[in-house]
């Protein structure tokens, strides 16, 4: 099983390609799950905000999981395929782990740098949870990641240099307005997005902030929370405060406009002489875009803010290059983690295998010396038993050392050749070990977790140990504990040593907008089923 990403963003689409594949509500679960069950599909979790639509899934065959969730992505959003897949991207394996770090890190933002994407990522995970579409792979993948933002955001400038959409958005009001200080604020919506605006003005000194919303109750809390003079008011007085208002954002879940040209020309809007800035925070868009051609009216959406370079002015190189080392350095501790983790299984198996000759041989020994007294066979027992550790001491950390680099699953393949391991037994020990995780309970968000191993995710299609093969089999599920313990001093012993710090940099240095249009050929003949995946691919 791989990590695979399909997606789209505001680097590789259009605002209204971006919009007609939205997908939000109820609509978000029901793609959710009809990935979930596509073939070739084993996990699934969809980050949809205002400029990414990205599905993450654990597949089996590069082609027919591309080719499935192109097709269901297309199907949902009403997209042609065609027209679809000159703006998607995909990532596989490695480097979908580094896009997947990289976004949460805010790299790939439409601002670099903006922390709104780490609840982003977090809302999408928990909703994967929810619907029972998460499994062991992309649990540990999002759950790391999230930890990977964290860090980024903690130990570099690119949390605090870094503005937010928002704030691109109020500074080119600010150039049509003037300083902000007093102005009459209208924001439309209670979400994350216009509480960060509402919160924005306060902090700016706005004259007073006017919140509509749907949910009355929702916007009262939102207006009670700010600093300067605030009232919350029904969607049904929007008008009124849009006559009052100098400054008008919007960013709510509707699916239509929520402010027509008409509608905001009858309330003396572009005919009363003053001057009115109108942010449109909404994907789809909340505004009328023909309320821009009312006179004296600026309207500022997703498609202008993405060309802003406020942002990228003020975080500067060195931030977003520490941001890219920290993603580089990520990437390699948890890939060499995983790798170490997948020869977890065949080391512990090799162990009980170990352990039967000893205790098979010690029981015939019984046999035919019954008159040895207590003491002695304890010694005897324990003799053998310390030499067959010693033997197996070497080649088991050796193996595991030599997993932790790239290509290390070969080094478990020689293992199960050379000590002739039944090939069910280490599967046996992965599916004992996940059973043992599922009855503990999935590691809640912030506690350790164990790193992303493509062979736990296998347990679930491998057909059940034949009767000749039984007994190793049972004795290999009965170790459950061991592997996990050997899982973890794989990690300690094993998560310094990752893959060559060129070949990572490759992958963190293609996080780069100019190549996301690369993609389209790739993506159209994959939807064919005709290409392989290029190495080096990047969005």
């Amino acid at each position: 099983m791989s990590v695979l990403v399909v997606g789209l963003s505001h680097r590789s689409a259009p605002v209204p390609v971006l919009e007609r594949t939205a997908v939000t509500g109820d609509d978000l679960a029901k793609l959710l799950h009809a990935v979930h069950e596509s073939a070739n599909v084993a996990e699934t979790a969809i980050v949809s905000t205002c400029n990414r639509v990205e599905i993450y899934a654990v597949v089996d065959k590069f082609h027919g999981g591309v080719s499935a969730i192109s097709e269901l992505l297309a199907l949902h959003s009403g997209v042609p395929l065609d027209e679809l897949s000159r703006h998607l991207y995909v990532h596989y394996e490695e480097r979908a782990v580094q896009h997947v770090f990289a976004v949460a890190c805010g790299l790939e933002s439409m601002v670099v740098g903006e922390g709104q994407i780490l609840g982003q990522l977090r809302k999408a995970f928990r909703l994967g949870q929810d619907e029972g579409t998460l499994g062991r792979d992309l649990h540990d993948v999002l759950q790391q990641a999230l930890r990977v933002g964290k860090r980024a955001h903690a130990e570099t400038g690119i949390d605090q240099a870094g503005a937010s959409l928002v704030s691109v958005g109020l500074e080119v009001a600010q150039r049509h307005l003037g300083p902000l200080d007093g102005v009459r604020a209208l924001v439309v919506g209670a979400g994350s997005m216009s509480s960060l605006a509402a919160a924005t003005l306060s902090r700016a000194g706005a004259r007073e902030v006017v919140v509509a919303n749907r949910t009355h109750a929702n916007a009262v809390r939102l207006a009670e929370s700010l600093e300067v003079p605030s009232r919350a008011v029904e969607l049904a007085a929007l008008d009124a405060a849009i006559a009052d208002a100098d400054l008008v954002v919007s960013c709510t879940g509707a699916t239509g406009l929520v402010l027509t040209a008409p509608q905001v020309a009858a309330q003396g809007v572009g005919s009363d002489g003053r001057d009115r800035f109108f942010l449109d925070l909404a994907l789809p868009h909340d505004v009328d875009p023909a309320v821009g051609a009312l006179p004296g009216v600026r309207l500022a959406g997703l498609d202008e803010l993405r060309t802003a370079q406020e942002a990228a002015q003020a975080i500067g190189p060195e931030a977003v290059d520490a941001v890219r080392r920290i993603v580089r350095d990520e990437v390699e501790a948890f890939l060499s983690a995983a790798r170490a983790a997948a020869v977890a299984p065949t080391v512990v198996a090799l162990r009980t295998k170990a352990a039967a000759v000893v205790e098979s041989e010690l029981t015939r020994l019984a046999g035919r010396l019954p008159e040895l007294d207590e003491r002695t066979a304890k010694e005897i027992q324990q003799t053998v038993r310390r030499v067959a550790d010693k033997l197996l001491h070497a080649p088991t950390v050796r193996v595991k050392e030599l997993a932790a680099a790239p290509g290390g699953d070969s080094y478990a393949d020689a293992l199960r050749r050379l000590f002739d391991l039944d090939p069910k037994a280490p599967v046996a020990v992965a599916r004992a070990d996940m059973d043992a995780d599922a009855d503990a309970g999935e590691p809640a968000p912030g506690s350790a977790a164990a790193p992303w191993s493509g062979s736990a995710r296998t347990v679930e299609g491998a057909p059940a140990a034949d009767e000749a093969a039984g007994a190793r089999v049972a004795d290999a599920a009965k170790a459950a504990e061991v592997a996990r313990v050997t899982r973890v001093e794989c990690a300690e012993a094993d998560c310094v040593s990752g893959a060559p710090a060129d070949a990572a940099a490759d992958t963190v240095d293609a996080v780069d907008a100019g190549t996301v249009n690369a993609q389209a050929e790739s993506v159209r003949a994959v939807s064919a089923r005709g290409a392989a995946p290029r190495d080096g691919e990047q969005s």
